[in-house]
């Protein structure tokens, strides 16, 4: 037999299913909202410590640069004091040097025992020992150039002739206060030894012979140098001078002479005139008498080997040989346009304009 529920009862059961099913979706809901709310916290608390990270790493990068920073700019400023100092004690050692060594052949060995005994040598500690004798020879290579040139001023000034001989430039030497001191340093005693016998120190003279012989030497050398560049300013010597000569060397001589003997007495009369005149205060005077002394120089260089008349006959000769070889010089016309764009481009103006003017 079946039994036959109440609806009222059936309704209920359904009203108080439905409450329970919402119940349970409201908790499922809410429970979801929790997970997500979580979720994104946990999120945020992630993206927070990842920023705290990457600033922390920032900031510990930055110290680190500014530590290199730091580093680099110390160690530039400790090798700018180190070369202060290294500056300051080889101007300590120079004065020393310039204030004890005033003989350019003593040796370091000896220099040395006299540069320690001054209280001045502990200034110069930063520096090694090749440093120091680096200096010291730099020192003493100075101080025989400026011997050397002081003799050579004084033997231009004596007007040593390039035929001299040495015993006669000795007695001029000797008479002379200003005559440089030529005293080897280990030969020292035996010049003082030589002084007291009366007679002058044998290194000393020695010395000064081989300095003057080499002064001879150059001098002569320059004076060769010279003809060779007054026979290529000469004009009248060409490639046909040679053939046209038929062993005459005269009329090549008179060119080259050009009259320098009357011109030295007209520079030195000039130049008296203006130099005694107490009312020349013009710089024209100055380089009037300068431009004839300079062109006086120019035209005395046949003069200068005078006294060696075979060997600046061999140069001249050389000279014509070689013109005569080369053969006639290249037209104007060859080397002409090369010249004027030079000049176009130096004077910086229209091309037209300047090369119009130079063909016209």
């Amino acid at each position: 037999m079946t039994t036959v529920k109440d609806p009222g009862n059936a309704i209920s059961d359904l009203v108080l299913l439905a409450s329970r099913r919402l119940s349970v979706q409201e908790v499922a809901s809410e429970a979801s909202e929790a997970s997500e709310a979580s979720e994104a916290s946990d999120a945020e608390s992630s993206e927070a410590r990842s920023r705290a990270a990457r600033a922390q790493a920032s900031i510990k990068e930055r110290e680190r640069e500014v530590q290199r920073a730091l580093a680099t700019s110390l160690r530039d400023r400790d090798k700018e004091r180190e070369y202060h100092k290294r500056d300051e004690a080889v101007q300590h050692f120079n004065a020393l040097l310039a204030d004890l060594v005033r003989n350019p052949e003593l040796s370091w060995r000896e220099a040395k025992k006299q540069l320690k005994k001054d209280h001045r040598y502990t200034l110069a500690e930063l520096l090694t020992k090749e440093d120091k004798e680096r200096l010291f020879a730099q020192h003493t290579s100075t101080l025989a150039t400026r011997r050397r040139d002081k003799l050579r001023a004084l033997l231009t000034e004596l007007g040593v002739p390039p035929t001299a001989h040495w015993r006669d430039v000795r007695a001029q030497l000797r008479a002379e206060p200003n005559t440089p001191v030529y005293a080897s340093a280990d030969k020292v005693g035996h010049n003082h030894k030589a002084a007291e016998l009366g007679g002058p120190p044998t290194a000393h003279w020695r010395d000064m012979e081989r300095e003057f012989r080499d002064f001879q030497r150059d001098r002569q050398s320059a004076a060769k140098t010279a003809l060779r560049q007054l026979l290529q300013e000469t004009r009248s010597l060409t490639h046909k001078t040679l053939a046209h000569l038929h062993d005459n060397w005269q009329p090549v001589h008179d060119s080259l002479k050009h009259d320098a003997r009357p011109k030295a007495m007209k520079v030195k009369s000039e130049c008296d005139k203006y130099f005694n005149s107490a009312s020349t205060q013009s710089y024209i005077d100055i380089f009037l008498c300068l431009s004839m002394a300079t062109h006086h120089l120019l035209m005395s260089r046949y003069l200068a080997l005078d006294h060696i008349p075979e060997e600046r006959q061999t140069i001249i000769e050389g000279y014509l040989e070689e013109l005569q070889h080369k053969g006639p010089p290249p037209p104007p016309t060859a080397t002409e346009p090369a010249r004027r764009a030079k000049q176009c481009r130096s004077e910086q103006l229209p091309l037209a304009d300047v090369c119009g003017r130079i063909f016209l």
